[in-house]
């Protein structure tokens, strides 16, 4: 993967929203731009090779159900004629991240659809996305680096911008930020031009926030709100995002069509997945906020049993009692998949309730005769203990 993530970083990537102002009609369609220039085809070649190499790479997600829906919600969102030139790539990953090459490459991260609660907010993120495309950020992008390397090479600078002119750099630098504010505001077009509610763009930077809060909170790190990008940022801060998308889409009053149905339904079938990659992250804190978002006022079985699993990892004895509890609520509250019965066994084994422990390993077992940890579990239910 790491040919691909590199080639895609210089093509222009990084997921970001940023701006203030009205919603204007969206601007004639023109046809995807054709490179002509030795750089231009340069940049392109580039990222058709990086294409090849994500479309081989077992980190894509070939599923053609997910794939159609997202690039059903891209053709909603831009127009028929602008999306068809478009190759979604669906990358499991568990961050919040999407990004989209000149070519017509948009890649989108798992981590990004777990987080996201309704169709219109990834509307908001493929609108994005293509907006960057449409507007050729990758290529001023790419010009504008060649600009800045060719000052530091002339200039002989070892340490890049040791020497630079300090208004250059901050040039470079903001120059970046200005073009994620015009992807935001015409990802925000896109929205409204599209029926979906504008609304849902300022609520995904509003709870990426929180979940960064929540994230220093659990690391005993202090949480800082940043009210202005440092000087090196390339992409607005997400309270700046956050706060002139909701006043460009009319603060709270605002209408327009969500489809949260028609996207949890498309997720359903790998939720569980996109869960248990998060739960890796040895994130607690993040983790413990995403579910509750994810929950509202639903706890479903899936985040009951995610939420055993989170605390079960952290493995504190106020933890295994409250992950067994979680696994119990998940089992009751229909939960099939044998995963509950582990974790409910290994927690209360670890929990010194060894009856209970081994009668749960032992239901694991029936309904996963296939387990490839059979043989350690059957080994717990023999000893009657954890190791």
């Amino acid at each position: 993967m790491a040919g691909w993530l590199i080639a895609a970083a210089l093509v222009g990537a990084a997921l970001g929203t940023g701006g203030a102002d009205k919603l204007a009609p969206l601007p004639p369609y023109s046809a995807a731009y054709t490179p002509t220039t030795v750089d231009e085809r340069g940049l392109w070649q580039r990222a058709d090779e990086a294409e090849r190499d994500l479309r081989d790479s077992p980190a894509v997600v070939h599923d053609a159900a997910l794939n159609a829906y997202l690039g059903k919600v891209l053709c909603r969102s831009v127009g028929q004629d602008r999306c068809r030139g478009v190759r979604i790539y669906v990358v499991r990953a568990p961050y919040f991240n999407a990004f989209m090459a000149p070519n017509g490459m948009m890649v989108v991260w798992t981590g990004a659809l777990l987080r996201l609660r309704d169709e219109a907010e990834l509307a908001a993120v493929l609108g994005h996305e293509f907006g960057h495309f449409e507007m050729r950020h990758s290529l001023a992008s790419f010009r504008r680096a060649r600009t800045i390397g060719d000052i530091i090479a002339w200039t002989g600078v070892v340490s890049p911008y040791s020497l630079l002119p300090v208004s250059l750099i901050q040039l470079h630098f903001s120059y970046n930020r200005a073009q994620e504010t015009e992807a935001d505001l015409m990802g925000l077009r896109y929205l409204a031009a599209a029926g979906y509610r504008p609304l849902a763009a300022s609520r995904i930077w509003e709870r990426l926030m929180a979940e960064e809060d929540a994230t220093a909170l659990g690391r005993k790190r202090r949480v800082t709100h940043h009210y202005s990008a440092g000087f090196f940022a390339s992409h607005p801060t997400e309270l700046t995002r956050a706060t002139y998308l909701r006043e460009a889409a009319g603060g709270d009053d605002t209408g327009g069509d969500e489809a949260r149905d028609a996207f949890l339904t498309a997720m359903k079938p790998w939720r569980a997945t996109f869960l248990a990659d998060q739960i890796k992250l040895n994130d607690f804190g993040g983790s413990e906020y995403l579910l509750g978002q994810l929950a509202t006022d639903q706890w479903t079985p899936d985040l009951l049993l995610t939420r055993g699993e989170l605390y079960r990892e952290r493995g504190n004895p106020r933890d295994l009692v409250s992950a067994a509890q979680f696994y119990q609520q998940a089992i009751d509250a229909g939960c099939t998949d044998p995963i509950a019965w582990r974790g409910l066994g290994l927690s209360r084994l670890r929990g010194q309730q060894e009856a209970a422990g081994r009668a749960a390993l032992k239901t694991y077992l029936e309904r996963a005769p296939q387990a490839s940890d059979r043989a350690a579990m059957a080994m717990l239910i023999g000893e009657g203990g954890v190791q």
